[in-house]
């Protein structure tokens, strides 16, 4: 098992991504951005685990595709197209290689964060 010390610059990316972008539904309005409280190591290790096995066969899948790329940008688009937001592989200028990158990311489906019982942060 992997841990957040061990993960590469587009994991880490990933996730920084994944708590700015999701929110702790603590009011109507949807709450506050997790990343706002919360911080990789607030990630249950199963969802962690989850999340960095994802972010390495996706690389691992696609890796003529994201030669040349930022890691930290690749995993941060990951992570917003996987999702479908309004920003993600097809909005960097890329032409086909852009789209390309969303039809892998979108083929992994969404994951959503949301804070447990146990104040640690599960994946769905």
């Amino acid at each position: 098992m992997k841990t957040l010390s061990s993960i590469d610059t587009f994991t880490r990316a990933y996730l920084a991504c994944a708590l700015w972008s999701s929110t702790d539904n603590s009011d109507e309005s949807g709450g506050e951005p997790l990343d706002s409280n919360y911080s990789p190591d607030d990630i249950h290790p199963d969802t962690l685990q989850r999340m960095i096995e994802d972010c390495e066969n996706f690389q691992s899948d696609n890796l003529e595709l994201l030669h040349g790329l930022d890691d930290s940008q690749s995993g941060h688009d990951f992570w917003l197209t996987r999702n479908r937001h309004g920003a993600g592989f097809w909005d960097r200028g890329l032409g086909p290689l852009g789209t390309e990158l969303t039809d892998a990311a979108h083929a992994w489906g969404s994951f959503d964060l949301y804070v447990g019982d146990d104040e640690q942060i599960h994946g769905s």
